[in-house]
């Protein structure tokens, strides 16, 4: 057999080769994305499995499982994670920053959503993407956890696949940035972060300096084929909208205990008007 005809027989048994099939979708938020359907995560801010599943059960697609502005550690939120295996809302993990051991941890832990907060250089992003993707993509390293247990034995395999990555833009600064971050490749959504945005600009919501910054963060996410993240009260006012911050454990707790008294449990004057974080009385 000729050398060229041995080249012509591998090209052919190639080229007719099945494709590869791409792998399981097990992360639901990302599948209802795909599929033009809105999804909406209740926020968890306290360090227990009971509270945690009550959530994770209760109509939600995901949990915000906040560790930047709550004194949970990585444990705390194993064990509630755990807890809830095969819970249908997915963990989604804002993370304190966009470090090589928060992200690899919050991974490890079985997060299928990264949340980075204030983001004002792509950097940020690009790091957030390299560590919480296995190589080729980036550089998340083996290491354990419990992430098998929770999501298969193939979930080596799968993990980039159902991985995804919401990038906060917080500021005027990651505003100006809006489009180079909505390009970014692995940035699957762009939150719209309300009331930082009205705290770092001084502007509130309504005010037509405010209203544009907002515009212009959506316009650019948009047009990169990337969905427009927002805190639940824009659900109903807002559109272009896909991905909602909705209320913590805490205030569901009072909102249902007003119900239940027979009070009426609007905590916003105006409709439409994302409630400021931190402003909640206690």
């Amino acid at each position: 057999m000729t050398r060229s005809l041995s080249l012509l027989l591998v090209l052919g048994s190639i080229a007719l080769a099945p494709a590869q099939q791409p792998g399981r979708i097990f992360n639901t938020v990302k599948s209802k994305l795909a599929a033009g359907k809105q999804v909406v995560g209740g926020t968890v801010q306290i360090p227990d499995p009971d509270t945690y599943c009550a959530m994770a059960h209760s109509g939600y697609d995901f949990l915000w499982i906040e560790m930047q502005h709550s004194p949970m550690t990585y444990q705390d939120v194993a064990h509630m994670i755990m807890a809830c295996k095969g819970a249908p809302a997915m963990p989604f993990i804002r993370v304190p920053d966009a470090t090589e051991g928060d992200i690899q941890k919050a991974m490890d832990i079985g997060a299928v959503g990264i949340i980075i907060p204030m983001v004002e250089d792509v950097e940020k992003v690009k790091n957030a993407i390299k560590f919480a993707n296995y190589p080729p993509i980036g550089k998340r390293s083996q290491g354990g956890g419990q992430y098998g247990a929770l999501w298969g034995d193939d979930y080596r395999a799968i993990a980039n696949q159902n991985l995804m990555i919401v990038a906060m833009i917080e500021s005027p600064a990651g505003v100006k940035i809006a489009t180079e971050i909505a390009s970014i490749p692995g940035v699957d959504v762009v939150f719209v972060a309300s009331s930082d945005l009205s705290s770092f600009s001084g502007l509130k919501q309504g005010d037509a300096k405010y209203e544009a910054m907002v515009d212009t963060i959506r316009e650019a996410t948009l047009k990169a084929g990337k969905k427009v993240a927002g805190p639940l009260a824009w659900k109903s006012t807002r559109k272009g909208y896909a991905f909602y911050q909705g209320p913590s454990e805490t205030s569901l707790i009072k909102t249902g205990a007003k119900l239940s008294l027979g009070d009426s449990p609007l905590s916003e004057s105006k409709r439409g008007v994302a409630q400021m974080e931190g402003s909640e009385k206690h």
